[in-house]
């Protein structure tokens, strides 16, 4: 594992102030190449049939099968765990798909949603309010806090989302 792994996935505010943490973040500042997989591969099994897949395609003058298969089509870098419990943020997303959040976020998306906005695809891993475009769900388990450790993906593995039927 590179020697920035680490610190990607560890962050102690009691062990290191937020200026030293900035200052190691610079150093690395375009030289890292994140073509170079470092984490685990993991496959995300996928219905895709969430309520914005059809305006999602409309936006992005596609199909929704399209949608599916560019969406479907590649391997994403988890960037970070956070907002809730267990949401993935992902990317980079084809810029064929690009779109923005929603106008007006949801008061409830269910756990599971997977979802797209700006460059970005991600997982919400528990039932919260969001303003993502969902094009699809897993019934994969993102979080469980009885589990050791409660979030199986951690920033740098990689996410491959596999159409079910």
């Amino acid at each position: 594992m590179p020697a920035y792994a680490s610190l990607l996935c560890h962050f102690d505010p009691a062990v290191t102030d937020v200026d030293r943490l900035g200052d190691v973040i610079r150093r690395f500042e375009g030289r890292l190449d994140t073509s170079i997989p470092t984490g685990t591969l993991v496959d995300i099994p996928t219905s895709y049939d969430g309520p914005d897949l059809a305006e999602v395609a409309r936006k992005t003058n596609m199909t929704p099968g399209s949608v599916v298969d560019v969406h479907a089509g590649r391997e994403y870098l988890v960037y970070c765990i956070g907002f809730a419990p267990g949401f993935t943020y992902c990317g980079t997303l084809a810029d064929e798909l690009v779109v923005p959040r929603l106008p007006s976020p949801r008061i409830r998306v269910p756990a599971g949603s997977v979802a797209i906005a700006g460059r970005q695809t991600g997982v919400y891993a528990v039932a919260s309010p969001g303003g993502w475009n969902l094009i699809g769900r897993t019934d994969r388990r993102l979080f469980d806090p009885s589990a050791s450790p409660p979030v199986p993906l951690k920033p740098g593995d990689r996410i491959r989302f596999v159409p079910v039927r």
